[in-house]
């Protein structure tokens, strides 16, 4: 049986110390990402390039997941965070640069190139959580760190938000240089023992295609790991749109409060819901046979509530809150699901790889789906409200094709 949540807690100094760097840099991207958000609705006022950065930052991000893999199989993971941390410091201070319409292409550079550094740290880090604690603690560990990260975005977009309100963007981005640094610091003392196998030795370069096709061969020889790779994807063809472009958009046009509180408020909602959805999958969900099935079921859930957004949208803001937060809860219980199968299932040697497929998928339709969402808003007359509805319909398609598709029993008879 796992550990009670204060029990693992307290009887995992590596988790502990892991954890803390990733939630401090992470508060510091939320600072980061609602600054992004006012400066390109301030300078542009265009709904495209919004969506134009979400896909720039989710396509670097997908791109780059390949050689991520590799280096985390390869290279010592902690050394992959600690010196992505230490790039972004500079980056996120380059932002103090940004002041008229025409740097928002430079802007929307930098946000991706920090992205795919963020992309080498997650890969890294995913990969190296089953290092550090036993299999049945798995599912304990991934809601903690989920829930943390959805903490992060609640007090790092509220904040976020108020910081910009009230000082500017330039402290919102100093912020977040010093986070990275903090989240550096924490990891020099930790040390992260894991396997490296025989075939990854040799020239990088000269060995990394093969070791990449391998991490796909591991993937695709396993049908009941294939389908579970697809399990974010299914989340984000539908919900990379409603939670990058419509979100943002909605809580802009919140009258009384201004774009960048509303930015915050909305990404609040959204950290609550995927702060609780973990912690309710860990104590609802007991029959790990039955994850692969509910994680579509998830998926469609989550469809539905924002389908209710759109439905009662600007008819009462509380309202409107609660079912992002019911949403995000659905979408929580998805990831953490879907990531502790994948961790139980694939070796040590491989993992980093097969994560990396795994983002991979994500950022490929995430970026789609918020570059359709901004060009359909800006260039074809898209209402937030029909945008609403669309998005959250497609998503309950989604969830509807995850739970019918079982590659794993295709050729079976009955």
């Amino acid at each position: 049986m796992s550990k009670g949540y204060i029990e693992f807690f307290a009887s995992n100094a590596k988790y502990r110390r892991l954890w803390a760097a990733s939630v401090i840099s992470l508060l510091g991207e939320w600072f980061n990402t609602i600054a992004l958000f006012f400066l390109i609705l301030e300078y542009s006022g265009s709904e495209f390039l919004l969506g134009i950065l979400f896909s720039v930052r989710m396509l670097l991000f997908g791109l780059s997941q390949p050689i991520n893999g590799l280096l985390a199989d390869r290279l010592n993971r902690k050394s992959l965070m600690f010196w992505s941390n230490n790039a972004q410091i500079i980056l996120a201070l380059s932002f103090l640069m940004v002041d008229g319409p025409e740097d928002m292409w430079w802007l929307i550079s930098v946000s991706g190139l920090m992205m795919l550094l963020h992309g080498i740290y997650v890969t890294a880090e995913r990969a190296a959580v089953p290092n550090i604690v036993e299999e049945e603690d798995l599912i304990t560990a991934n809601a903690i760190g989920s829930a943390s990260w959805s903490t992060a975005l609640c007090i790092g977009a509220m904040l976020g938000g108020i910081v910009v309100s009230q000082w500017g963007t330039d402290a919102a981005f100093i912020i977040d240089s010093l986070t990275f640094l903090l989240s550096s610091i924490i990891l020099i003392p930790l040390v992260i023992e894991q396997k490296v196998d025989e075939s990854m030795k040799g020239p990088l370069f000269k060995t990394a295609f093969r070791n990449i096709k391998f991490g796909w061969n591991r993937i695709y020889s396993d049908k009941k790991l294939l389908r579970i790779v697809f399990a974010k994807t299914s989340w984000n063809l539908g919900g990379a749109g409603l939670a990058g472009v419509f979100l943002v958009l909605a809580g802009a046009d919140i009258t009384g409060y201004g774009a960048a509180f509303g930015f915050g408020l909305f990404f609040f909602a959204r950290g609550i819901g995927t702060g609780i959805g973990p912690l309710i999958a860990r104590s609802v969900f007991k029959d790990k046979t039955k994850w692969p099935s509910l994680i579509g079921i998830l998926v469609s859930i989550s469809g539905i509530f924002y389908l209710a957004v759109g439905l009662t949208l600007e008819i009462y803001l509380p309202l409107t809150v609660a079912l992002i937060i019911c949403s995000h809860a659905a979408s929580g219980g998805n990831w953490v699901l879907s990531t502790v199968l994948t961790q139980s299932w694939v070796e040590d040697e491989v993992r980093g790889r097969v994560f990396s497929m795994d983002m991979l998928l994500l950022g490929a339709s995430a970026a789609l789906s918020t570059t359709t969402a901004g060009y359909l808003v800006e260039y074809q007359g898209l209402t937030l409200q029909t945008g609403f509805i669309s998005y959250s319909l497609l998503m309950v398609a989604c969830g509807l094709i995850f739970t019918f598709w079982r590659p794993d029993q295709e050729g079976q008879t009955s």
